[in-house]
């Protein structure tokens, strides 16, 4: 049963009965541990957010962050950053010539020296899920490149 009114209340609250719901914002506790707690607030003070904010930012990081995870489908907008041996024989070449080849979904590409031996390659992507995927991984597969990120900032 409690879970039945839990259903109830939330219909409650989304009809605009419930005072805590207004003007499309919602109110809502949440329990975590003390010094999680002590952490956060340190850190948004010092970025300039209230809690409300930093926890909107939160919430949309996790929500874009899942759905590019779980959907195969779709579109996103979003980046590519690789950690690569520039003196890797011929890795540069192939990292361009993989960029070329999917430049219906590569908009851009910044290239930064490292130091001596490593470089970082950022690649800015618009476009179907499945295919930024695939990029992702044939550029993984390189020898030479290091490490891959994947950050979607819309999907």
């Amino acid at each position: 049963m409690a879970h039945k009114s839990r259903l109830i209340y939330l219909k409650k609250s989304f009809n605009g009965r419930n005072p805590m719901v207004r003007k499309g914002v919602s109110r809502f506790g949440v329990s975590v541990p003390f010094r999680l707690l002590l952490e956060f607030d340190r850190k948004i003070k010092r970025m300039g957010y209230d809690r409300s904010k930093a926890i909107q930012i939160a919430m949309r990081d996790f929500l874009t962050e899942y759905s590019w995870k779980m959907n195969e489908m779709g579109l996103a907008i979003g980046t590519m950053t690789l950690l690569y041996d520039h003196k890797t024989k011929g890795l540069e070449e192939e990292l361009t010539e993989v960029q070329h080849a999917y430049r219906s979904i590569v908009n851009s590409a910044m290239h930064v020296h490292l130091d001596e031996r490593n470089c970082l390659l950022v690649i800015v992507v618009k476009g179907k899920i499945r295919l930024i995927r695939k990029v992702a991984e044939e550029l993984m597969g390189r020898r030479g490149v290091k490490q891959i990120k994947l950050t979607t900032v819309m999907s």
